[in-house]
Parts: C-alpha cells; structure tokens; sequence
C-alpha cells in the first residue's frame, strides 16, 4: 500500500488520555495515517484547513468551539472530510446522526465500532458512499447559526446563541446573558427559549435558570446538596444548579 492510498485520520479531543486511546486504537487499523491531532475546536478548524485529512475522529463537547460549531466552519470547503463524531450525547442525535449519514462513535470508544467508523471513512473517499449531509445534520441537533435579540432600552442588540451564558426568569420576562451583552428578550418563556434552540448544549440547570452547559467555567458546592455554576470565566456570573438537575449535568459531563 502506497502513502496516497493510505486514509489520513485527524484525531480531535480536548482529552490527552483520549486522543492517546484512539491513536492506539488506529495504529492497529491497516492503512490509517494520523495526519495530526487537535485538542479544542479553533485548533480543529486550523488542522482541517492546513491539512485536508481524509477522515476526522471529532469529540463534540470541547473549549473553544464545539463539534458542531467546527462543522459549521468547514461545510463549505470544497473537499470536506468524512466526519465521525465521538460523542456521549443521548438518543435523539443519534438518530440524527444515522438519518444525515454522519458516523459516530459512543464513548468510550470500542476498538470494533472505530474500525467500522473508519471503514465507512473508506468508502466516502472511494466515492462508494455519500459523505455526510453536514447542513442537514447542523439543523437536525439545533446546532445551526441562531441569533437572539436581546433589548437594551430602546435598542434590539443580537448576540449568537453559542455566545449565551445563561437565560432566566425576571419579573415575569426572560432575561438572557451573554458574553458582551445583557437585558430582556421577547420570549415568554424557558420552555419556548428551549424549543428554539434545540440543543443538547443547554439544559435546564434550575427551574429558573437554562444555561449553556459549553460555557460553564467551575462547578462549586453549595448547600442542602445544591450547587452553583460559574459561567464565562474566571470572575464570570454565577447561577444556581439543582440538586436534581445536578444528577443530569453529571452523566452529560462525566463528573
């Protein structure tokens, strides 16, 4: 096997012990070359663009850009890569991922299931399968470009919904936070906010409060078992997170 019929792998998690796992994984795999590894979404975005890999392995919750938002800044390269998703996210992306031909792989990753993924990569660089249908998949799992007002006094500023921290309750309105802005939105309710953004990367952490779960900075205890959440950074704003919606943000970020 000559080094052009080789498939060029980029291998994109923000875990060290996980980007190791899968490059173990791989070498045992004939006729893979790791063309590189990434370890948070601006860095995938660069590598994809310098490097045109045949294939990429991409953990979707990372700093920086998420899975789907390194996606987003690529559909529209000439030569898009096969993409397979590596994911602990729950059953309906999985089907979105099967109806729009992405592949994916469940954490922890099973040596079997990998081989498949990487067969399947084969046959989209052959041209004896279609590669993933990325617009179709990005709007399935809500992870397309969204854009929310936001009212300051007499002025509508938009804010991108990746840039939100935090939306709650106040005085009976919805009152949305991000990272450059802040003030009262026209949405009724969480429960309508939630439906509009469709997506896994927000999650009711209180009954008052949904937050973007990608942009939680530290996790601190409180009391009677409840939490709080520090969102943006270091000295960003903190809102409260629920005993019982504590148990849900564990299993969605293994801690």
């Amino acid at each position: 096997m000559t080094k052009s019929d080789k498939l060029r792998v980029l291998v994109v998690d923000d875990e060290a012990h996980a980007r190791r796992d899968i490059r173990r994984m791989l070498a045992k795999i004939e006729g893979v070359e790791i063309a590189g590894e990434a370890g948070d979404g601006p860095d995938a975005v660069k590598l994809i663009r310098k490097l045109s890999p045949d294939a990429v392995l991409l953990d979707i919750q990372m700093p920086g850009l998420d899975g789907f938002q390194v996606v987003a800044k690529i559909a529209g390269m000439e030569a898009v890569p096969a993409i397979v998703f590596v994911t602990a996210y729950d059953e309906y992306a999985i089907r979105a991922f099967d109806v729009h031909a992405a592949d994916y792989l469940l954490k922890p990753v099973e040596e079997r299931r990998l081989a498949q993924a990487i067969e399947r990569a084969r046959r989209i660089r052959r041209g004896a399968e279609n590669g993933p249908d990325l617009a179709a998949l990005l709007g399935a799992v809500g992870a397309g470009p969204k854009r929310l007002a936001v009212r300051q006094g007499e002025s509508l500023v938009m804010v991108d919904a990746g840039d939100l921290l935090y939306a709650t309750i106040e005085s009976g309105s919805v009152r949305l936070v991000a990272r450059e802005a802040e003030g009262i939105s026209s949405f009724r309710s969480l429960e309508e906010l939630e439906r509009e953004l469709a997506s896994r990367e927000f999650m009711r952490v209180h009954k008052s409060y949904l937050a973007n779960v990608s942009r939680i900075y530290e996790i601190t205890p409180w009391f009677n078992g409840s939490w709080r959440l520090r969102m943006g950074g270091k000295g960003g704003p903190e809102i409260p997170l629920s005993r019982a919606q504590a148990r849900e943000l564990r299993k969605l970020l293994k801690w």
